[in-house]
């Protein structure tokens, strides 16, 4: 199920890359979009996220993908987050 799920979301990506005006018209053009270089470069930057996101979920490695994000955060108890020395 993670392969069959994990391709259909690398399809959704290309699929979003392929029809980025579509998808920007869609979501309209709100302010803080500018900032990332406009709408259609948010719909690019979101399909990368999301096809190695596929990536990851089909080759079950999504706790290595996410780490450095965990470690952004303040954790109340290190133990939970694997591979951190404290």
């Amino acid at each position: 199920m993670h392969i069959l799920l994990g391709f259909l979301g690398m399809v959704a990506s290309i699929a979003m890359i392929k029809y980025r005006a579509q998808l920007g018209d869609m979501m309209g053009d709100p302010d803080w979009m500018k900032y990332v270089g406009g709408v259609y470069n948010f719909v690019i930057i979101l399909a990368i996220v999301f096809f190695f996101w596929s990536i990851a979920y089909m080759t079950n490695t999504t706790d290595v993908l996410f780490r450095p994000l965990l470690l952004l955060f303040p954790n109340p108890n290190p133990q939970t987050v694997p591979g951190v020395v404290q």
